[in-house]
C-alpha cells in the first residue's frame, strides 16, 4: 500500500509514519509504563488478560505493546509503511516470534480488509480517525469490529469552530511543502513555548516541568512529537461530543467513560460499551 506515500509527495496529508519512528527512540520502560497505566484507567481494568485487542492506527505501536504486556492477544494495522514498521519493530523488540501480535498494515477505511479481521474484546484508537479524511466514515466502521459485550476506546478531536477550522488552515499549509512547514515551525513553535511559559506563570507552576513530566501525564508521549504531529497533522477533522454520542447510539453502543479536553484544544477520550 504505496497510496499514502503519493499522498505525503502531493502535500496532501503529513507523514505520520516518520514521525513516529522519529519517537521510536524515546520509547523505554517508562513511557511502556505510562501507556499501560493510561489504558488501565480508561477502560477501568487491571490487565486484559484473555482479551481480543484491536489497535487500529498503531503509530509507534507504543500502545499494542502495552495492551500485550498487560495479557491481551493484540491485532495491529496501520495504513502508513513506517507505522507497521514500528510496531513491528517492538513487538520483535518485547516479543520475539509471537503467535498472539499480528501486525498489518491496512486502512480503517477499508471494508474489505476490516471484514477479515473478525470482532474485538478492545478496539483501540487514539488520535487516529479523525486523520483519515473520512473520519466519520472510519468512526462508523470501527464499530464492526467490536465483539457483543466490547470495548471501544477511540479520542476525536474537538470541535472549536472557527478556531478548528484555522488550525485546518495551518497544517495544511505545513504539508504543502518545505516553505510551508518552515513557515508554521517558526511561528507557533514559539507560539506554544511562549503560551505555556505564561500559563505556568499565571497559575505559579514550575515551568520546567511542563516538559520533564510530559510522558507522566500524557499517556507515555513526547512534547516535542505531539507538537509535530500537531502542526502537521493533516487531513484533520473534528467533532463535538454530541455528534459522537449520537452515531454510536444509532450503532447500540453506550457511553462508558468521557474524558474531555475542557471544550479546548486537543482530543475527547471516549470508552463505549457495545450491548451484547
Amino acid at each position: 500500500m504505496l497510496e499514502h506515500a503519493t499522498e505525503v509527495a502531493r502535500g496532501e496529508r503529513f507523514d505520520f509514519g516518520a514521525n513516529w519512528a522519529r519517537f521510536l527512540r524515546t520509547v523505554n520502560h517508562e513511557r511502556i509504563a505510562q501507556a499501560e497505566k493510561s489504558l488501565c484507567e480508561m477502560l477501568a481494568v487491571r490487565d486484559l488478560h484473555g482479551k481480543r485487542f484491536l489497535d487500529a492506527g498503531s503509530g509507534s505501536g507504543l500502545f499494542s505493546l502495552a495492551a500485550r504486556r498487560l495479557g491481551a492477544s493484540v491485532h495491529s494495522f496501520d495504513y502508513y509503511s513506517k507505522s507497521v514498521a514500528c510496531t513491528r519493530l517492538l513487538r520483535d523488540r518485547f516479543f520475539p516470534d509471537d503467535a498472539d501480535w499480528k501486525i498489518d498494515q491496512g486502512s480503517v477505511l477499508d471494508a474489505a480488509y476490516l471484514a477479515t479481521l473478525g470482532y474485538f474484546d478492545v478496539v483501540y484508537s487514539w488520535g487516529v480517525l479523525h486523520h483519515t479524511g473520512a473520519m466519520w466514515a472510519a468512526l462508523t466502521n470501527v464499530t464492526r469490529l467490536v465483539a457483543p459485550g466490547g470495548l471501544l476506546f477511540i479520542s476525536i478531536y474537538n470541535d472549536q469552530e472557527l478556531k478548528s477550522r484555522g488550525w485546518r488552515i495551518v497544517k495544511k499549509l505545513y504539508c504543502a511543502n518545505t516553505v510551508g512547514k518552515g513557515l508554521v515551525l517558526i511561528t507557533f513553535v514559539p507560539y506554544f513555548i511562549l503560551g505555556g511559559l505564561a500559563a505556568d506563570i499565571v497559575k505559579g507552576n514550575n515551568p520546567v516541568r511542563r516538559y520533564t513530566d510530559y510522558k507522566k501525564r500524557i499517556r507515555g508521549m513526547s512534547i516535542v512529537y505531539d507538537l509535530v504531529d500537531w502542526l502537521g497533522g493533516y487531513p484533520f477533522e473534528v467533532a463535538k461530543p454530541e455528534g459522537v454520542f449520537d452515531l454510536y447510539k444509532q450503532h447500540g453502543f453506550a457511553l462508558e467513560r468521557l474524558k474531555t479536553c475542557g471544550g479546548g484544544l486537543g482530543c475527547n477520550e471516549y470508552v463505549f460499551r457495545k450491548h451484547p
